[in-house]
Parts: C-alpha cells; structure tokens; sequence
C-alpha cells in the first residue's frame, strides 16, 4: 500500500516482483489527478502537469481512466510527495482511487449539448468540492462512483458504470414542429425507423401527423435523435436519479435501476447532496 500523508485515495501502489531484474520498473506507481467538469482543459493548464510528471514520472498517461481522472502511469515511492505538493499548488488535486468516493465525471452538458436537461458540469462541480473529504479519507468501506449524464442518450455510461447514475430528464410532454415531421417523411420511412422502434410503442404516424402518448412514453430519447428538427424534450427539466450500476470484467454491465423518478436539480443542488447524505447513512 502506497499514498501521500492524509489522502485515501488518488495513489495506486504497483510494484514489480523481479525489481533486481528490472529495477526501472521496481516502483511504477499510478497516479490520479481529478479531472475538471466536462474534460475542458487549457492548453497551459496541461503543461504545467506534463511538466511536472516529465519531472518525476515515466511520463506515460491515460487521458481518462474508465473513472474519469487523469491517469499518470509510472512514478517511485519517494517522488510521490513531491508530485502531490506541486499539482496541488498549481490547483489540481488527487482523483479517486480504491475504497472511496470516485472522481464524479459528467458530459459536456449545456456547454456543447442542445438535448442536456440539467445543468451536468455544474451538478458534477459542486459534488465534487461537497465530498471531497470522502474522496480522500474514505468514510465508507467500498469505492462509490457518480455520473452525471445531461439527457437519456447517456454519453457518460453513467447507468452502466456508476452507483450513483443522475440523468437528465422531462416530466411534460416532447415537443412536436408537426411540418418539420413532414420534412423527414421525404427521405426517411417513419413508421419503420422511429415509431416501429419506440421501445413503449406510444407512438403513431399515420403519414399526415405524428401522434405521441406521452403516458407511455419513457423519454429514451430515440424519437428525438433520429428527427431533433421535429422533435424536442419538453420544458419541464430535471433529472432520474439511479442506483446500482456497475461493470464486472466476468459478468459483465449491471443496469443501475430507478429510486428518484424525477427531481428538479437547480443550484445549489441542496437536494441531491441531502439525498446522498442519505444513501451513506442508509
């Protein structure tokens, strides 16, 4: 077991069992560094870290690991304080690694994405600096990961891959621009390719109009995919929140499934973080 004083996480101790054989990998530790909201990073920002991991690295990365973070491959034990005392003065910090809060990551959200419900960067920042004692000194006995994807196409993999899935949603009815659905009817075949494929079938073209029962509607977003000039979500916004998921190598994915229908998230995220709190103590 390797670290850096105070921190439970961020550190992934690898050590080689011939070191007298191959003493250049002896020590090859991994480092996390926690990735900003979205991945947006500036060009001088990226520097700076190179820098210092040419310093005292191998100077092998993995921009992102499967959890998020920045993944810096290859460092010895006694470079580790000094690698922490110079990424955090120039801002960064640890990532997640072993038995506790992981990195929460997210989508680009608003900042690129027309279909984003919730405010994803945002909800993914601020959980971040909420819990980020739990990412460091671990106040439970298993790693935890947060996702946050904008909408139900779900570019984070958040339903698969996190025990915490938070996915952009509407509670109203989709929005519908009846002569732009007139538009795709030209090149497109309707029936087979959007409504045929409505895993609730609550959908009805009957060539003049598209008819949609918003009942039964699951809001799984492939209606609006295949036509985001006809289609939009409505402008009741929020979020599903979601439990469970994870990938297992031998098993495989495990679908994360629903205890929060819909819950309005709007700054400060009073209620997600209340609903966290909750599930920890729980």
């Amino acid at each position: 077991i390797v670290g850096v004083l105070g921190y439970g996480g961020g550190v992934i101790g690898r050590y080689c069992d011939l070191p007298e054989e191959y003493p250049g990998v002896a020590h090859f530790h991994t480092v996390r560094i926690n990735q900003t909201a979205g991945f947006y990073y500036t060009s001088s920002a990226l520097r700076e870290l190179m820098d210092i991991w040419d310093k005292y690295g191998s100077g092998l990365t993995n921009f992102h690991g499967s959890t998020g973070d920045m993944v810096l491959l290859g460092t010895q034990t006694d470079k580790l304080e000094a690698i922490f005392a110079e990424t955090t003065a120039k801002g960064w910090d640890l990532g997640g690694s072993g038995s506790c809060l992981r990195t929460p990551s997210c989508c680009a959200g608003m900042s690129r994405c027309e279909y984003s419900c919730i405010d994803a960067m945002e909800i993914c920042d601020t959980l971040t600096h909420k819990f980020q004692d739990e990412l460091h000194r671990p106040a439970f006995p298993y790693k935890f990961k947060i996702k946050v994807s904008g909408c139900a196409n779900d570019c984070t993999a958040a339903v698969a891959r996190a025990d915490m899935s938070i996915i952009g949603t509407w509670r109203d009815n989709i929005r519908i621009d009846q002569a732009e659905v007139k538009n795709y009817s030209k090149d497109m075949d309707i029936k087979s390719e959007v409504t045929d494929m409505c895993p609730t079938h609550c959908m009805n073209w009957d060539g003049s109009a598209l008819k949609i029962n918003d009942k039964d509607c699951n809001r799984c977003m492939h209606c609006i995919n295949r036509m985001p000039k006809a289609l939009r979500p409505g402008k009741d916004k929020g979020a599903t929140i979601m439990l469970g998921g994870k990938a297992p190598i031998v098993t495989g994915a495990l679908m994360s499934w629903v205890i929060v229908p819909f819950m309005k998230l709007e700054a400060p995220f009073d209620n997600i973080e209340d609903l966290i709190r909750k599930l920890w103590e729980w």
